[in-house]
């Protein structure tokens, strides 16, 4: 069977729309029931879109953002801009207004598509004070502005189709904005190439096909969501149906029974944790059992042999323990995916051994963003994978100033290969500094290639800072490692230029109340639990337990916690989750020095 190679994403979007007609694309819940639209209908509503879009006056590469979660309106609105060789710039709902301001600004956006009305009214005087943005679309039926400039996705999408626009492989599809975790975000340059061939590798190396479904909570205004899933399965005549929102993850998994998952580590790591729960809960033997027949699954995985013993133990867990877990994803889940963020190797290992093949890769969001992945026949737990077709993974062991580990060879990763972007958006300085001569893309990430080939992420140089003994810590894997408490709802590591790591800790709420109860301390606010002698006892359990893989050097000596989590709304995460240590560090700056005093 061939595998196809796509150039442009109107290839992608003509040879699906023909190829897959009847099948159901996308799925909406709407009073109650999940309502299906078809590859033909999707394809009707995007030919009336690039007719509306034509009508207000967009031409080939004028951009057009956007401020939405996923919604069927989104892809139509991107598939439409794409068709008229538009640039399409999503953004987050959970942003700010000045970063709205600021992306709008930046990319000169002409069009701006909204999904509510309540973000209509926020973005309206954007209007007045960017004179390059002409109009804005909202997508929220029934909808209405008094302002001729404002129009509505109804009316667009009822337009004559307009003719698609020829566009080349090298032609900007998109920007996609970093997060900007230390200062404004920058906008990454994707051609149509970069993306399509980040798609064609999809079909290469992933076992996907017209047959399966995905629930997709992912936002594809990340490239992770949007390249994978909007893109990927578009291409396979796959169905995606859009979750309801985050708190409603478990109960769409159950309505829509997908075949594969699409998911940041934490999203596993919350299961991990309630299913832990429950087994600590059950008699020894079943733990015994668990535990036997997970040791089993790693070493079929591996190519070892597995004894009668353990075969046995391996079918009674998956009969008594494995299968409920798996239905609690909707019984049908086969693959996977994770990304965004390593995820630990203790959580990987047991969704891998309860029967659902865990896949992670690696990339960012200026590789388009795939550049390494696990995959059938080629997988290693504990890695990102090999380098995906066409690409090229180097490791620049002179980059890191002597932060690496030399006996793993260990330095930049630096990535080569038709993913790699054209560059950051009005940023000549920026573009200097990410590129080798020859035209590698330098990470900033820190890793090593193993006798097999397989990328292994170590941290982020940025992130990573110097004890007073002279060694480096990388915080983001140890913090990972600890948000595996149910006990831990988030966690900063820090240590700068100190003797030795202290941490801010969040405190979990619903496991430290139930926790408290059975331990007498009942009728305490959240507040009052965390200064319990009792309480802090626990916590630095926690720490030793979840750290005592660690080298010596990265334990954590002591530690605060705190009730108040990290969120988009306080400044602390971007939107898509990563941790702004600058702006904790500015919070809580006198707390964190505290734990340094004698």
């Amino acid at each position: 069977m061939s595998v196809p190679q796509f150039d442009t994403l109107i290839e992608i979007f003509e040879h699906s729309t023909k190829t897959h007609s009847s099948r159901q694309l996308f799925s909406t819940k709407r009073n109650g029931a999940w309502e299906w639209l078809s590859y033909a209908e999707f394809g009707k509503l995007v030919d009336g879109m690039r007719g509306g879009l034509e009508g207000l006056q967009l031409r080939k590469g004028d951009a057009v953002a956007i401020i939405s979660n996923n919604r069927v309106e989104w892809a139509v609105a991107a598939y439409g801009t794409y068709g008229l060789g538009g640039v399409f710039v999503p953004m987050y709902e959970a942003q700010q207004v000045k970063e709205w301001e600021f992306i709008l600004r930046d990319c000169d956006a002409k069009l701006l598509f909204v999904s509510t009305k309540a973000i209509l009214d926020k973005a309206l005087p954007l209007l007045d004070k960017l004179p390059k943005l002409e109009g804005i679309v909202c997508m929220e039926p029934g909808a209405a502005s008094s302002d001729s400039r404002v129009h509505t996705y109804d009316a667009l999408v009822r337009s004559e189709p307009a003719k698609i626009e020829h566009v080349e492989k090298s032609d900007v599809a998109g920007l996609i904005y970093t997060s900007g975790t230390t200062g404004n975000p920058k906008g990454v340059i994707l051609t149509h190439h970069n993306l399509s061939s980040n798609v064609s590798a999809i079909h290469a190396i992933f076992p996907m096909s017209p047959d399966d479904r995905s629930l997709s909570f992912l936002p594809w205004a990340h490239s992770f969501g949007q390249t994978l899933e909007l893109h990927g399965l578009f291409s396979m005549g796959s169905s995606v149906a859009v979750c309801e929102g985050v708190d409603k993850i478990l109960d769409n998994l159950l309505e829509v029974q997908p075949t594969l998952l699409f998911s940041v580590p934490r999203i596993f790591n919350r299961l991990y944790a309630a299913v832990q729960k429950q087994l600590a809960s059950k008699p020894a033997p079943i733990q015994a059992l668990v535990r036997t027949a997970l040791g089993a699954a790693t070493k079929r995985r591996e190519g070892k042999a597995v004894g009668l013993f353990e075969q046995i133990a391996l079918g009674l867990a998956n009969k008594l323990v494995f299968s409920k877990v798996r239905a609690r994803f909707g019984g049908r889940l086969r693959y996977a995916f994770s990304g965004g963020a390593a995820i630990s190797k203790e959580v990987a290992e047991f969704i891998d051994g309860i029967g659902v093949t865990v896949f992670e890769g690696y990339g960012l969001t200026e590789t388009s963003p795939i550049a390494t992945a696990n995959y059938p026949g080629g997988q290693k737990l504990g890695s990102v994978g090999k380098a995906i077709p066409h690409v090229r993974i180097w490791i620049d062991t002179a980059a890191t100033d002597g932060r690496a580990d030399s006996a793993l060879k260990e330095g930049e990763i630096v990535i080569y290969g038709p993913n790699v972007m054209r560059g950051y958006h009005n940023r000549a300085e920026e573009n200097a500094a990410a590129f080798t001569d020859d035209g590698g893309f330098r990470s900033g990430d820190m890793g090593y290639l193993d006798p097999q080939g397989y990328l292994v992420i170590t941290g982020r140089i940025k992130e990573q800072y110097k004890l007073e003994n002279g060694k480096y810590v990388a915080p983001a894997p140890l913090e990972e490692q600890f948000k595996l408490s149910p006990f831990i709802a988030n966690i900063m590591v820090y240590g700068d230029n100190k003797l030795y790591n202290v941490a801010l800790i969040v405190a979990a709420e619903a496991p430290l109340k139930e926790w408290a109860t059975s331990n007498g301390l009942t009728g305490k606010s959240l507040d009052e639990l965390i200064k319990e002698p009792s309480v802090r006892v626990l916590y630095k359990e926690q720490l030793d337990r979840y750290g005592e893989a660690f080298k010596g050097f990265e334990s954590v000596r002591d530690f605060a916690l705190i009730t108040s989590d990290f969120t988009n709304e306080n400044g602390m995460l971007t939107p898509k989750m990563s941790l702004k240590r600058r702006t904790v560090v500015d919070v809580y700056g006198d707390l964190l020095a505290s734990l340094y005093k004698a």
